[in-house]
């Protein structure tokens, strides 16, 4: 199983490291991305709300990669299609002078992680075409793709050597698993006899979005760029992960990984490793207690960046970024006294300084870091976070020119490539025009307010149905976000705009917790969660009714996640609500603690203890400790397949619920990891409209019957 990256960032929800996006491959296709309104409709006039079969015309730009010389720009356009109900990948190239558009691959099954040659002739990239996931390279000088591999598993982290000669990437390799005495051995020809047992020693013996873990490990390996047998570079029982950094002689690969005997329970920890190729000597270049990970090399090829965090044991922490000389020496940290976690990072040609991606305050960001540790402002405006929901998120890359390729939208518009260049913004794409042309989406508003709590700033964004109007009172939806190590912004929202299209608002705030406002904000609930953010959110609430747009008596709320815990949690603090919808929820936290995919992480560091040795602390934070308070209808929804928070979770409080007589419903979602239940465009629009038909029936609340 791979060991999941938690540098800073919250394990309950799934983002993708920006600046190197690697994408699990989608079915194959052989055919584009069918859209909904590809096949017409008889209604006498458009339909000017935005609906749940909206979803299927929906496309969003990804990993845009800009060649060396600023000229042309790759990126993934991942569009849904409504024959395989999925998310489809393509990669496309753009002429950033003139705003051409031409397709390069995945026409005949997905393609994705394009990664250009250091001349900038080549482009590489990974494509299902033919069957599984495999190496491509395409000359781009009008000659031909050609596969160079036929791998059993998906290679990841492609990266080019120096002289363009290799391209280094990693691969799971599968190992024999755990075996424990065996069936008879008389099986008659033709007998059908019952599946052999399945056998774990594990201690993550299972993994959301990748189910019951294969044996195996994540190693390093090398092809030749125009062909040839792969050959492994790496070796042992732990996992040897992207992104990968070559040296300037092309004789030394860099990699985070935790090659510790302890590397199984200790859920942080990674090092810096340097690679030999010639003799396949790796050595650890640091050795610090906390994560040291996504090593970059200087074009001078005497520096090494990297980014990392000293290990404290808190919920959260920033992201920093570090330098050190080649050889592990002169360790810097170049962001010490800059209060913003780092995501994602690219050395700026002239080796003087790193161009480094960074969320504030729900937006996200591109700043140009110096190694003397000053900072400037780069690019702003970066989305790409996800279509359901508006947290922060997006991807940039830097040519040698200084031109920057990045993924931004706004709140009504989903992520579009975008380039920098000589200082003015221009948006190259303009993916779901014919949506833009016809629909009238919510607008967006920010609005802060002092917590109820101390006093802090809280901020949020209300989404307006299409054509408010200025006093009216509408009813509220207060939508949550997840992690709780994250962050909402203005983003463009599908959950958001289908609500506002039914003719409620919907508030996404980030009560403390929430990522982007400083290390100290988001550690308010350091083994204090649920708790003070309730407060937080009831003043957003408050706020929206004082500006006169919420309704005070036509109030609701939900979250996934994370924000499926404080959904539970508001519901046996208060009866303000009249209706709420709990997703993917935890609910108690010794279950969770010990069936999660992270064992040995939410205990010690978000409550500072595992279950056993502190019981009352975990049932205290446990929303099923309120559970005889709650006298608001609540809908409990979950994927059939979270192993971040397990069905379990959402099982327990649903029974509850109806053991209390509290209205109630428990709606799964087939086949649903915890970051995918959202993936499958017909599921999400069915969940977002069960959700307001469970808002809808209890309008006007529920009263419980007398005693």
């Amino acid at each position: 199983m791979r060991k999941l990256a938690i540098l800073g960032a919250s394990l309950l929800i799934l983002q993708a490291q920006p600046g190197a996006a690697q994408e699990t491959p989608a079915t194959a296709t052989d055919a584009p991305a069918m859209s909904a309104s590809a096949a017409g409709s008889a209604r006498t006039a458009p339909e000017r709300r935005f609906t749940g079969a909206d979803l299927f015309d929906l496309s969003i730009a990804a990993d845009p990669q800009i060649s060396p010389d600023g000229r042309r720009i790759a990126y993934v356009r991942r569009a849904n299609d409504i024959m395989s109900d999925r998310a489809v990948s393509s990669i496309w190239l753009i002429d950033t002078q003139t705003g051409a558009e031409v397709p390069l691959a995945g026409t005949n099954g997905s393609a994705f992680s394009p990664r250009w040659s250091p001349d900038g002739k080549r482009l590489a990239f990974a494509s299902t075409e033919g069957g599984s996931a495999q190496l491509w390279v395409r000359w781009m000088d009008g000659g031909e793709a050609v596969r160079l591999t036929g791998l059993p598993t998906s290679p990841s982290s492609l990266a080019w050597s120096p002289d363009g000669r290799s391209i280094a990437y990693t691969m799971l390799v599968k190992d024999e698993g755990l075996t424990l005495g065996k069936a008879p051995a008389n099986k008659p020809e033709g007998a059908k006899w019952a599946e052999p047992l399945e056998m774990y020693d594990l201690l993550t013996y299972r993994a959301d979005g990748e189910g019951y873990v294969e044996p195996g490990f994540e190693k390093i390996f090398v092809v030749p760029a125009t062909g040839g047998a792969p050959r492994q570079l790496t070796f042992g029982r732990y996992h040897d992960g992207g992104p990968l950094s070559w040296s300037r002689d092309g004789r030394t690969l860099y990699f985070g990984a935790n090659r510790k005997p302890d590397w199984e329970t200790d859920r942080v920890e990674s090092e810096i490793h340097a690679l030999d190729i010639a003799s396949g000597t790796v050595t650890a270049l640091t050795d610090r207690n906390g994560p040291d990970a996504n090593p970059l090399v200087s074009p001078d090829g005497q520096t090494i960046a990297w980014l990392g965090f000293d290990d404290a044991r808190r919920a959260y922490e920033n992201n920093n970024l570090y330098v050190m000389n080649r050889d592990g020496s002169g360790r810097r940290n170049l962001t010490e006294n800059w209060d913003y976690g780092v995501d994602a990072i690219q050395w700026a040609a002239d080796g003087r300084s790193l161009y480094a991606q960074y969320d504030d305050r729900g937006e996200t960001k591109v700043a140009r870091i110096g190694l003397d540790g000053s900072v400037r402002m780069a690019v702003s405006g970066l989305s790409g976070g996800g279509l359901d929901r508006p947290y922060t998120g997006g991807s940039f890359t830097v040519a040698d020119t200084g031109a920057i390729a990045f993924t931004g939208g706004t709140a009504i518009r989903p992520a579009e490539v975008q380039v920098v260049q000589g200082g003015k913004t221009r948006m190259l794409t303009d993916l779901n025009r014919s949506l833009r042309e016809v629909k009238t989406l919510g607008e967006v508003r920010k609005i802060t307010t002092p917590s109820s709590h101390d006093g802090k700033e809280i901020e949020g964004w209300l989404t307006l149905p299409p054509g408010y109007r200025e006093g009216q009172r509408v009813p509220l939806i207060l939508e949550i976000h997840g992690g709780p190590f994250a962050a909402y912004g203005p983003h463009f929202a599908t959950d958001n705009q289908l609500y506002a299209a039914a003719g409620y608002a919907v508030l996404s705030a980030n009560p403390r917790g929430s990522t982007s406002y400083g290390e100290a904000f988001a550690n308010e609930i350091d083994k204090a969660y649920p708790g003070n953010d309730y407060f937080d959110l009831i003043s957003i609430v408050d706020r929206a009714i004082a500006l006169g747009i919420a309704d005070p008596d036509a109030l609701f709320v939900t979250g996934g996640s994370g924000g499926g815990v404080l959904t539970s949690w508001i519901v046996g603090k208060t009866d303000r609500f009249k209706a709420a919808v709990t997703q993917k929820p935890v609910i108690n936290w010794t279950t969770q603690a010990l069936t999660a995919d992270g064992p040995g992480f939410f205990g010690p560091y978000w409550l500072g203890a595992e279950p056993w040795e502190k019981p009352e602390l975990f049932w205290a934070r446990s929303p099923l400790s309120l559970v005889g308070n709650v006298k608001t209808p609540t809908l409990v929804v979950v994927g059939s397949e979270d192993y971040r928070t397990p069905v379990s979770e959402a099982e327990q409080y649903y029974t509850a619920l109806r053991l209390r007589g509290v209205p109630t419903a428990l709606v799964k979602v087939p086949g649903a990891s915890h970051g995918g239940i959202a993936a499958r465009p017909s599921q999400s629009a069915a969940k977002a409209s069960a959700i307001l038909a469970w808002f809808e029936k209890y309008r006007k609340g529920w009263t419980p019957p007398a005693d």
